[in-house]
């Protein structure tokens, strides 16, 4: 912890140069500011080199400082805002310390750097080469929007947008006495019209949630929405960490199971909401698997108009499914997810750790959306599944390696993420993650939601992939091999024995059909999908009916 090196970036006007010497003085470490440094070496101002030796050479200054910082230790740096954006210059920051990236947001920026110039410190936007043009709050916005991906990628952050730089820097200080001595957790940055945020994925995140959650922004109460199989399980470490960090924590429960994911039971955890003094300077926290996560953040989205919200799921379904994208929503009668509204999370955190409380059945359950996922679009996780299964899959049957289970992960999220941020709001392609879907709701509401989300999804793929090779849009080998590796993996492939008939009744009432046509999802091979709403109701009728 005493020989690793601090750095905090983020893009300009975030606070770096004031938090990273304020922490600097707190942790009695040498303080190095990479613009100052590169300065003073040139003996020019930045805006001076840009003019006189141009953007190409300041560029090759910082990455010579980036290097000689991979060797240092014991610093607090701060970097400029570009500097740690090639990654080149990451890396080897990387190599020899801790990244924090600050951010903030787009009236938060403008307001400082006005502050700036008016004050005449730092020279303002005129004094920043990256601003000169005229309107340098569209082109901050412009770079920004740009730049934003490189700084969701920063496991670790802190927005400061509403604090004062003394409470940026406690913030900063407990993720650094928080991961100072572990390697940080990985992040797949999610950019949603909604609001950016990142999916950590780590061992050990349930009990670092508090830095985690503090860094988000000026919040004081958290309501840890759990249900009362997962609570016993994993709400005390996740309190623990909240209020460590200085956060009042609220527990608020649901009944677990698929049957309660209704309207009833979103009015009742207002109730538990109201009952705690739950207000807009608190945020949701759902802890458990999809049917939480859904019903707690269709509960944060519409409580008071709307509560930030952060997920952390508990099973591998929600995982790799349900906690990425922003839907949230509860079932009626008629059929699932008919109530629902998009509410991004402020962030997912990931912990494999809490797998191992998972019963076997729904970890194998979780897997049949792993498989959708590479099926959709990522050939390299279907081909290690066929060869390496993951931990508690086939021990005695299978003397193959086993997968680690965080790169499962983190492959199909990113399977995931690719999606829904070419659709946020499902108005098109993000209809391929539906995949076995139209079967999949049909038979979980003929069997009373009795089934498995997973296993439905399992025989809904299979029945997909069939009636793909029926209809020639897939290849039978291909067939052959999502059928395979779902038996692989000990997940249902063969049809309910429902009357086809009342299947396709069931299907009618799906709300992702198109007018009076139903929507499929069929692969076409391993990493393709299409989406038809032309198929016969005859083909399908013929699948249903069909022996394996």
């Amino acid at each position: 912890m005493h020989d690793r090196n601090l750095i905090i970036t983020g893009f300009m006007g975030t606070g770096k140069s004031v938090v990273g010497q304020m922490v600097a003085a707190r942790l009695g470490r040498k303080f190095v500011d990479t613009d100052a440094l590169i300065e003073a070496r040139a003996g020019q101002t930045i805006p001076e080199i840009f003019e006189r030796q141009g953007e190409t050479r300041f560029r090759a200054m910082e990455a010579e400082v980036c290097r000689e910082l991979s060797e240092g230790r014991g610093w607090v740096v701060a970097t400029g805002g570009w500097t740690l954006g090639p990654p080149d210059n990451r890396e080897a920051v990387e190599a020899g310390g801790l990244v924090v990236c600050l951010h903030a947001d787009v009236p938060t920026l403008v307001e400082r750097l006005r502050r700036e110039r008016s004050a005449e410190r730092l020279g303002g936007p005129d004094g920043r080469p990256m601003l000169q043009e005229a309107d340098w709050q569209a082109r901050l916005e412009t770079l920004l929007a740009q730049r934003q991906p490189i700084y969701r990628s920063f496991p670790l952050g802190v927005d400061t947008s509403r604090l004062t730089m003394d409470e940026a820097a406690d913030r900063v200080l407990a993720l650094w006495r928080a991961f100072a001595e572990t390697a940080p957790p990985d992040a797949l940055p999610v950019m949603a019209p909604g609001g950016d945020y990142a999916v950590l994925v780590g061992e050990g995140l349930l009990d670092r949630l508090g830095p985690l959650v503090k860094g988000l922004g000026r919040w004081t109460t958290v309501a840890l929405v759990s249900d009362d199989v997962v609570g016993p399980l994993h709400a005390d470490r996740a309190a623990a960490g909240l209020e460590e960090a200085g956060l009042r924590v609220v527990r608020c429960t649901m009944p677990a199971g698929e049957t309660h994911k209704t309207l009833n039971t979103v009015a009742d955890l207002y109730a538990q909401f109201l009952a705690a003094g739950l207000d807009r300077s608190g945020l949701v926290l759902a802890l458990g698997g999809g049917v939480v996560g859904d019903v707690a953040g269709f509960a944060a989205a519409t409580f008071m108009r709307g509560l930030p919200l952060v997920q952390v799921p508990t099973t591998l379904l929600a995982m790799v499914d349900a906690s990425v994208g922003g839907k949230t929503g509860v079932d009626l009668p008629a059929g699932k997810n008919l109530v629902g509204a998009f509410k991004q999370p402020a962030l997912v955190a990931i912990d494999p750790a809490v797998l191992a409380t998972l019963p076997a059945a729904d970890f194998r359950a979780g897997l049949a959306e792993v498989v959708k996922a590479g099926i959709i679009g990522s050939p390299q996780l279907f081909e290690r599944l066929e060869t390496r299964p993951p931990r508690s899959q086939r021990p005695r049957r299978s003397s193959a390696p086993r997968t680690d289970l965080s790169w499962i992960i983190r492959q199909a999220v990113a399977v995931k993420v690719a999606v829904v941020e070419a659709d946020p709001y499902e108005r098109g392609r993000r209809a391929v993650l539906n995949l076995g879907h139209t079967f999949a709701h049909a038979f979980e509401r003929l069997s009373d939601y009795q089934l498995r989300h997973g296993e439905a999804v399992a025989m809904g793929m299979a029945a997909a992939t069939r009636l793909a090779v029926e209809l020639g849009r897939c290849p039978p080998d291909a067939g052959r091999r999502i059928v395979a590796l779902l038996r692989y993996l000990d997940l249902p492939t063969a049809v309910p024995d429902y009357d086809a008939e009342a299947v396709w009744a069931a299907m009618t009432s799906d709300k992702k059909k198109q007018g009076d046509r139903l929507r499929f999802v069929l692969p076409l091979k391993v990493g393709q999908v299409e989406i038809f709403d032309d198929v016969p109701r005859e083909a399908v009728l013929a699948v249903l009916e069909s022996e394996i």
